[in-house]
């Protein structure tokens, strides 16, 4: 199924994209797209609904956020071997863990806003993947039962804030805004391989980033079982798995988004974001 939420940012009401493309309503059905209702009995049961009975939304809805209320979004750093390279990083031993503020979270085709005076802020495409159930030292070979399914991130980035500020890389990560996630919240019955998705991002027309998730240094069950010995992940937890090669910081010289920019973010089987840049007031 592709979960998706629609309507006024804080006011989204929940449903699905049938196998048409229609908008459909599921708001008879549950409340939101949640961690309360990403269970596996909970899905099961969206997936028995007669789809075509579903009300088709028309018009033009905003798309919120593909999951809402979520408790923490944990991002993983330096994960992909060909953009380990670029930044001129030592491969990592282990997942290297930021945290990103829940509060940057926006909808896949909501506005980017940069911080005031900020020079190097970067696009970063990344999977993402959103537990369904509490995971707590779970084995890698288990890990994957604990995922409800996968979307697509852009993990903006302030590099100022990120590198030359004292601090975590936190600073850079969790401006507001530079979280969007969606459009849809893809179930991972329908993903066969989740480890060869094809990735783009581009800026304003032109390709900067192509890449594959075949080249994550540690994969998405590494990912899940790593971090759930260090914490219980809860249902409708967000995980940003790292980025292709071809950021702004990576390039010589380096290039940063600009006012009028736009991004437009793509993964294989997971749907397509496209954000416009403006500068906060």
């Amino acid at each position: 199924m592709k979960l998706v939420r629609c309507g006024e940012m804080g006011s989204e009401t929940p449903g699905l994209i049938d196998d048409d493309g229609q908008l459909r309503d599921l708001s008879g059905h549950v409340d939101d797209i949640t961690g309360a209702t990403l269970h596996e009995t909970t899905l099961d049961r969206l997936r028995a609904l007669d789809v075509k009975a579903l009300k088709v939304i028309s018009g033009n809805p905003r798309i919120g956020p593909c999951v809402g209320n979520i408790g923490k979004y944990l991002s993983i750093g330096l994960n992909y071997s060909d953009h380990a390279a670029e930044t001129g990083a030592d491969i990592p031993k282990h997942p290297i863990l930021f945290l990103k503020a829940t509060s940057s979270i926006i909808g896949p085709d909501d506005t980017v806003s940069m911080p005031r005076g900020s020079v190097k802020s970067d696009w970063e495409v990344e999977l993402g993947i959103v537990i369904g159930k509490a995971a707590k030292y779970v084995s890698e070979e288990d890990a994957l039962d604990y995922v409800a399914g996968y979307c697509v991130c852009n993990d903006v980035s302030e590099r100022t804030f990120q590198i030359e500020l004292t601090g975590q890389w936190t600073k850079g990560k969790s401006c507001d805004t530079y979280g969007p996630i969606g459009p849809w919240l893809v179930t991972k019955d329908e993903i066969a391989d989740v480890q060869n998705l094809d990735m783009t991002l581009d800026v304003s027309g032109v390709r900067r980033q192509t890449g594959n998730t075949s080249t994550m240094i540690f994969t998405c069950a590494q990912i899940v079982s790593h971090l759930s010995q260090l914490m219980t992940l809860q249902p409708g937890d967000l995980i940003s798995t790292g980025t292709p090669p071809g950021v702004g910081l990576g390039m010589k010289p380096p290039q940063f988004l600009k006012v009028g920019d736009t991004m437009e973010v793509w993964i294989e089987g997971l749907g397509r974001q496209k954000q416009s840049v403006v500068m906060d007031a």
